[in-house]
């Protein structure tokens, strides 16, 4: 299994380790439901290491990223992030992924652990048709970099005594490069895949001990603890984030994902499944991507069917939990076309009983 560069501080912290997309990676520390409810009113530190990160430069990426990528890259402005998929040709979904622009012709891309290698070999299948280079206007820089999530609400009040560089007027979804903790040209975002608020904070492998030392140092007064990818998928499941290879795949459409909202059709764009896609978004779709809480006491779970007042199957849940904040079951689960309305009554089969729950908007959980 790989390590990241903060691998050995889980172990001393007594992490439960667990492999995952071929690292060495924490669960939890000291409870998933505490973890959470640290995120969500304090802050918390994530090692997002194994996460993949290719470079995209020249005059050719901006086309190249307009033909592989669901959504608009012509919006986007210096400093400016954008949630967006790989669509697949066959009308599903590759993975989904985050563009940061710094530049008209220099591009990040940020793609799932899991789908490192096969998001390259798509890019690189890809470039060929807009003339890029791989190792020069391609570049995979997911081995050479780490990165650290910061989130909860003291977060960026904790992180800006480690820079010059203002970060607490940050919008969301931008990103600044700067220097922090003493280390030079870091990437600091604020994207968030915990409804939490805080920052992303990528660096240089070999600077992580410098990191892990500065974030910790000036979370201190906030009580900043490390936290486990066990805690970051409940998180992500209360807001109603998409989790690849739970809520979304190879099978799946991002109009049928509910992520039709990073489809974009407008003239001059033209990208992978767009006629497919539109097709879909204007005939419409059998079934949808909806977020759900249970009203009986039951917990959720991946590939539980879900069924109508009569037992009728009408769907499957994708993700599913215990909401540490509403101590209720939550979840999300493809619906048959009559079920998507908000409050609309759904049946979880758990353990061979149907359990009655409901239909919701997104995000599930709502701070009071």
């Amino acid at each position: 299994m790989k390590m990241t560069a903060f691998t050995q501080y889980h172990i001393d912290l007594d992490a439960k380790m667990v492999p995952f997309a071929g690292y060495n990676m924490p669960v939890e520390y000291f409870g998933i439901n505490d973890e959470h409810i640290t995120v969500r009113e304090r802050l918390g530190v994530f090692d997002v290491s194994h996460m993949g990160e290719f470079l995209v430069t020249g005059p050719r990426a901006l086309p190249f990223l307009q033909y592989i990528t669901s959504n608009d890259v012509e919006a986007l402005f210096d400093g400016k992030i954008q949630y967006s998929c790989f669509p697949n040709g066959k009308g599903g979904i590759v993975d989904d992924l985050l563009v940061y622009r710094y530049n008209p012709e220099k591009y990040m891309l940020v793609v799932n652990a899991a789908n490192i290698d096969k998001d390259w070999d798509w890019c690189v299948r890809n470039a060929e048709k807009f003339s890029l280079e791989v190792g020069r206007d391609l570049i995979n820089l997911s081995d050479q970099t780490a990165q650290l999530a910061i989130q909860g609400p003291y977060a960026l009040k904790a992180m800006q005594k480690m820079t010059g560089t203002p970060v607490l007027d940050m919008e969301y979804y931008t990103f600044r490069v700067l220097d922090f903790g003493g280390i030079k040209d870091v990437i600091f975002s604020t994207i968030g895949y915990t409804g939490a608020g805080g920052c992303e904070i990528y660096i240089k492998n070999e600077d992580g001990a410098k990191l892990w030392k500065a974030v910790f140092d000036a979370g201190a007064e906030f009580g900043i603890r490390p936290i486990g990818l066990g805690a970051r998928d409940t998180l992500r499941l209360e807001m109603g984030y998409c989790l690849y290879g739970n809520d979304i795949n190879d099978t799946t459409s991002p109009i049928e994902a509910g992520l039709g909202w990073i489809t974009k059709f407008r003239e001059g764009k033209e990208f992978i499944d767009k006629e497919l896609l539109l097709k879909q978004k204007n005939e419409g779709v059998e079934r949808k991507l909806r977020g759900f809480v249970m009203i009986d006491r039951g917990i959720p779970r991946q590939h539980y069917e879900v069924a109508d007042a009569n037992g009728k199957n009408i769907g499957e849940v994708t993700s599913g939990t215990m909401s540490p904040m509403m101590k209720q079951g939550i979840g999300m689960a493809y619906l048959a076309k009559d079920y998507w309305k908000s409050g609309s009554e759904i049946f979880v089969r758990i353990r061979n009983k149907d359990l009655k729950a409901k239909v919701v908007d997104l995000p599930i959980y709502v701070k009071p």
